[in-house]
């Protein structure tokens, strides 16, 4: 006969171990963790299929899996009241499955239905304008700097919402917003030509990463400081680190990270715009 046992442990450890799981890449795992558990309250059980979407949103983003949607719904139907933080979680889902088309990175709005994307650019305001905390409001303002860039094309739009991002990480002490922040922050010093920014930038966007445990989110800035190494006529040195880079993408299942970095040892600039479809 075999014996499952059991133990007890705190809610909040538990949530936040499947967190660290997540940030680290280890997606199944914190899913599995999640599902194992029984909620005790209505409260847990709609605090563990929040908790369980949002690590299906890393698993999504990064190795290209798409298991948000169903549990978006389930934590619909065992968290009713949790209207901002379901509805960002969908807000990040529609946005990224605007801007990742058949694995491929498609920005802007060429093929695009204006009203799914005027849909998601109407909920980053409403999130913006109904977050119940600074920091909450700090990720809407970077989701909607995300959305006028990368859905819209307006780039020049985009820096005055992630500086407001910035401000709200540094003011509460969220590292991974902050870290997002400056990464997109760089990216347009980057292509400004202003290169001492954009290794500030890219650099604190990587400690930042690390210090939160966000492993593949480290490899994806450690890419772009490849690209400066590039740029700087440092191709050895770029090559090297984007080999490493592509190992651990690898090895951990960060399949569009690989794929960038791939493309990038071929001579790919993974922070530049694709070439439409019409090949213009």
């Amino acid at each position: 006969m075999t014996h499952i046992a059991s133990t007890t442990v705190g809610l909040d450890q538990l949530l936040a171990a499947a967190h660290d799981l997540a940030l680290a890449g280890r997606w199944e795992r914190a899913l599995g963790l999640l599902d194992s558990t029984d909620g005790a309250s209505p409260d847990d059980r709609a605090r563990l299929a929040l908790a369980a979407a949002e690590v299906a949103l890393l698993s999504d983003w990064f190795a290209g899996t798409e298991l948000t949607a169903a549990r978006a719904d389930r934590a619909e139907k065992e968290a009713p009241g949790a209207d901002w933080d379901l509805g960002f979680i969908r807000l990040r889902h529609d946005y990224r499955c605007q801007l990742i088309r058949a694995g491929a990175f498609r920005p802007g709005p060429e093929g695009k239905d204006p009203e799914a994307l005027a849909g998601i650019r109407r909920d980053a305001h409403g999130l913006r304008d109904s977050a119940p905390d600074e920091v909450r409001r700090g990720w809407a303002s970077m989701y909607l700097g995300l959305t006028v860039e990368n859905l819209f094309a307006e780039r020049a739009a985009a820096p005055t919402h992630y500086e407001d991002a910035l401000r709200a990480g540094g003011a509460g002490g969220d590292d991974l917003l902050s870290r997002e922040a400056l990464r997109h922050l760089g990216d347009h010093a980057h292509d400004a030509g202003d290169h001492e920014r954009a290794v500030e930038c890219w650099e604190r966007a990587t400690v930042l990463g690390a210090r939160a445990g966000l492993v593949p989110g480290v490899l994806a800035q450690q890419l772009l400081l490849a690209v400066l190494a590039r740029d700087t006529g440092d191709e050895p040195g770029a090559r090297a680190l984007a080999r490493e880079v592509g190992r651990w993408a690898e090895a951990i299942g960060a399949n569009r990270l690989h794929a960038q970095t791939t493309g990038f040892l071929d001579g790919v600039d993974p922070t530049a715009a694709p070439e439409s479809e019409n090949g213009a």
